[in-house]
């Protein structure tokens, strides 16, 4: 079967027999297990650590690994790293769980391996699942084997190792993030799994509907494992046809995930069209319509990165000084959301879009330094006034640098009538709008003294 006839050709009409299919008992493991990568040529995603020339693949090749954490969500491939790299390195491959197992398991593994190393001089790659499960005192007992090099540590976590792991343990490894398979890697594990005979599933006569796959890889969310059992799911389900071929369309794939596909195709018109609805909702205050486009995105399975990006953004460019905290806010909701992940980040996303469309508006942030870089890329560029420059160095005094700078906590209301630019021009100018109407206020009355300032500098100076 070749990658076309994936999405429509029909494969050769060869009926399945038990000769082509595999073993039954290794069909009896899930289809994620079976398809799990044995070599790095294999592994799907991550290229931003395992692309050619990457640190991670490097150290790899050049059987320099050392001790690493990986963490992210589930289904980014943790485990079956961790296993490439013990078969790349040569190395033995032990496994534990931060669940499952106890003190006394860790110091059977660890004197099983200080043996080895000893009587054959083979390493030992120590995989630890879950290890942030592990307690403080558990994981106490791998510091001083991983510090003599006893055994090789890589540990998998869900949770952020510098807040769930032991400092001393994170200082003496390395740290990888891994990150959601994107909707294309998925795409590309569904051609490996449909087209090989061996371990996937190409002894079956299976058409499947490109919008069924991509269906399916778009509410993966990023999870492997998560996208081939799906896809499983979806065929084994599938009675053939009187033609004896199994069609997987939209309906099947729909049924098979519990999830309706919407209009919302992920880098096309849909996607672009419904987020620049929720952008301007909130822009026209209306939270209602930006509520309603942010959970479509989000049943979309929408990246809740790429919903936050927007909302930091909005909050900073729409609403800026007229509220301050829209910013606050928006950036907490990002934060939360990378933390606690779908479902429960829809939480504080919506509690920070709805915040910034109810919110005072002003764009004088965005308009104010988008006037002062026309001016840099215009090349109206002003020196810097010789009071303002550095005066700390030696000589810095002869040349005039920093004499005459009057420090404006040294004056009434902190502040000084000075002229910082060397120019009068007026980059910002603040809105009636919320907070920003009081910004404004002390802003009027402070250019009203420079000017002041400035008119009497100028009168003594033709005094004299």
């Amino acid at each position: 079967m070749t990658g076309d006839d994936l999405f429509g050709a029909a494969p050769p009409a060869v009926p399945p027999t038990a000769a082509t299919e595999p073993e039954r008992s290794f069909r009896q493991a899930p289809l994620a297990a079976r398809m799990r990568p044995r070599v790095l040529d294999e592994y799907i995603g991550q290229t931003h650590i395992l692309g050619p020339g990457q640190l991670l693949r490097r150290a790899i090749e050049a059987d320099r690994i050392q001790s690493l954490i990986f963490y992210g969500p589930p289904g980014t491939g943790k485990t079956s790293l961790a296993q490439i790299i013990a078969g790349s390195t040569k190395n033995r491959f032990e496994r534990l769980s931060g669940v499952e197992s106890n003190v006394s398991d860790m110091r059977r593994v660890l004197g099983t391996a200080a043996n080895r190393l000893e009587n054959t001089g083979q390493s030992t790659l120590l995989f630890i699942d879950e290890i942030h499960r592990f307690s403080k005192s558990q994981q106490d007992v791998l510091l001083p084997d991983v510090e003599s090099g006893v055994i090789r540590l890589v540990g998998a976590t869900t949770h952020n190792p510098f807040f769930f792991v032991n400092s001393p343990l994170v200082s003496r490894s390395q740290v990888f993030e891994l990150r959601p398979l994107t909707e294309s890697d998925v795409l590309d594990l569904y051609h490996r799994a449909l087209s090989d005979v061996e371990r996937g599933l190409g002894w079956m006569r299976i058409q499947a509907e490109p919008e069924a796959l991509e269906h399916l890889a778009r509410v993966a969310d990023g999870d492997a494992r998560k996208a081939l059992n799906a896809l499983e799911i979806a065929v084994l389900t599938t009675p053939p046809d009187a033609d004896g071929f199994v069609r997987l369309t939209l309906s099947v794939a729909e049924q098979s995930i519990q999830k309706k596909a919407i209009v919302y195709d992920g880098d096309g018109d849909a996607h672009y069209d419904t987020v620049s609805a929720f952008i301007k909702s909130m822009r026209g205050s209306d939270p209602d319509a930006a509520l309603y486009w942010l959970a479509k995105m989000i049943h979309a399975g929408e990246d809740p990165r790429f919903i936050t990006r927007r909302v930091v953004i909005c909050a900073a460019e729409d609403v800026g000084l007229a509220d301050p905290m829209a910013l606050v806010l928006a950036n907490a909701a990002h934060q939360a959301a990378e933390f606690t992940g779908w479902p429960e980040a829809r939480i504080p996303i919506a509690e920070a879009v709805i915040y910034i469309a109810t919110a005072h508006k002003s764009n004088t942030a965005m308009t104010s330094i988008d006037a002062a870089l026309e001016d840099v890329r215009n090349g109206r560029t002003l020196p810097v006034p010789a009071a303002l420059r550095d005066g700390h160095y030696a000589g810095a005094k002869q040349l005039g640098h920093g004499v005459g700078y009057q420090y404006a906590h040294d004056h009434p209301g902190h502040f000084v009538p000075q002229d910082h630019l060397g120019s009068d021009r007026v980059y910002y100018t603040p809105t009636d709008q919320g907070v920003e109407k009081k910004i404004k206020d002390r802003l009027e009355r402070w250019r009203e003294l420079k000017k002041a300032a400035k008119s009497s500098s100028g009168e003594k100076g033709r005094n004299e």
